[in-house]
């Protein structure tokens, strides 16, 4: 049993650490809170390091003097029961009794699936006592499809991705400006951080790591906590093998086409298993918001589901690289990434030619193409794809998303522009 004074002395110490320790914030761009009148509760899902706490801390800090914060994932809560937890909410108001007849007293609730049956105490302190709740988590429990039912259609999901290049910028002291940016001896340093950020990827802390040993140090230790944590532990996983196994090749196959059943074959006589598990293992993968993957774009659900899949990961830094050709790979994760964070439903297209990303967003459709750099070489191939998928949606534009290059072009009454991503991504 937690005490009320033990949960009196967390809520202060939180309230302290925050205001008092808590330094340099970057505003998070994209986190798009409903009105008050909606009456809806607030939950920040994504994978662990993202900056969820941080989004919770800055909510905490604007509202300053009203605002509770919780962390869950603190040892003091961890045997708190559900028929437990308004005592957090007694706790609160006996040291702010002043916010009893207020109207905008705020809630921040981290790691909050560890506490079973939350959905109801949230829902009761939106509905009926008409305080603002925000949660936050990085389990898959906490995801739109997963959660509680007495949750569904008075919950206000926002998916939280590690830094874009945009934010990993305004966390480098840069003004997002296109003169301090794009020319002279901006346009350098621009370019300088965006070989930072393609290489150690945006998770904020490793952003803010002053060295590279550091930065890898980092992104090593989320891996290990990512593998046990969000997929062994979470999902009770036995046979280790397997999974080691289709962790690498999901992490070294990024941005290319995966197939199951070829992984299947490729693997059955090395060591034992069954297709279920490895269905049930990579479908741990995706629930955990570790990887992605993209459909090739078909009329019906069936042409869909017989095509490979095109896989993309969280984050860049997290990446398994064999080879100095990895960049294309990279660059073309880091697109889909910017794509998946403004919500667009994402395909690839394949006919003659491929185009990398076929998008959707409400009916209307646009169609980009990635490569490194576009030259003779692959010109015809790439601009090719683009053209084949502006073509086959009566689109008058289509873009190329390339690190250097950049012109417009027009090609069979399409115009083509073509765009270095650090400048596609920060406009």
């Amino acid at each position: 049993m937690v005490s009320g004074e033990l949960i009196k002395s967390i809520i202060i110490e939180n309230e302290n650490f925050i205001i008092g320790q808590i330094k340099g914030v970057v505003p998070r761009e994209g986190i798009a809170l409903p009105s008050e009148n909606l009456k809806k509760v607030v939950v920040f899902h994504g994978v662990r390091r993202s900056g969820k706490s941080f989004i919770l801390y800055d909510l905490f800090r604007k509202n300053r003097g009203r605002s509770l914060y919780i962390d869950f994932e603190d040892e003091r809560l961890s045997n708190i029961k559900i028929e437990e937890i308004d005592r957090i909410r007694e706790a609160f108001f006996e040291l702010k009794p002043h916010l009893l007849s207020q109207n905008n007293v705020v809630f921040l609730f981290d790691e909050i699936q560890n506490i079973g049956l939350w959905e109801r105490f949230v829902r009761r302190l939106v509905e009926k006592e008409g305080i603002s709740v925000y949660c936050a988590g990085s389990s898959s429990e906490i995801t739109p499809r997963r959660i509680h039912s007495s949750l569904r259609g008075r919950v206000w999901s926002l998916e939280v991705f590690p830094f874009s290049f945009r934010e990993f910028l305004v966390s480098k002291g840069y003004e997002l400006s296109r003169e301090k940016l794009f020319y002279g001896s901006g346009k350098v340093y621009t370019k300088n951080c965006f070989g930072e950020y393609l290489k150690f990827g945006g998770f904020p802390e490793v952003t803010f790591s002053p060295t590279e040993f550091d930065k890898r140090k980092v992104l090593k230790e989320y891996l290990n906590a990512m593998f046990f944590r969000d997929i062994v532990e979470r999902f009770k996983v036995r046979n280790i093998v397997l999974l080691d196994a289709l962790w690498d090749k999901l992490f070294s196959s990024f941005s290319t086409r995966f197939s199951l059943t070829a992984f299947y074959k490729q693997y059955k006589g090395r060591f034992s298993f069954s297709k279920d598990s490895l269905y049930a293992y990579y479908k741990y993968f995706l629930e955990s918001m570790l990887i992605f993957e993209v459909k090739k774009f078909a009329e019906s659900t069936y042409k869909r589901m017989r095509n490979p899949v095109k896989v993309y990961l969280i984050d860049v830094g997290l990446s398994r690289r064999v080879s100095s050709m990895d960049y294309g790979r990279l660059l073309e994760n880091a697109v889909f990434i910017e794509l998946r964070r403004k919500g667009y439903e994402v395909f690839y297209f394949q006919e003659r030619y491929e185009c990398d990303f076929i998008v959707k967003s409400d009916d209307r459709f646009m169609v980009f193409q990635v490569t490194w750099k576009l030259d003779e070489d692959n010109k015809e191939r790439e601009l090719g794809g683009v053209i084949e998928a502006a073509k086959r949606f009566n689109l008058k534009e289509a873009v190329v998303v390339t690190f250097d290059n950049e012109e417009i072009k027009e090609i069979d009454g399409i115009t083509v522009i073509i765009k270095p991503f650090w400048k596609w991504s920060v406009e």
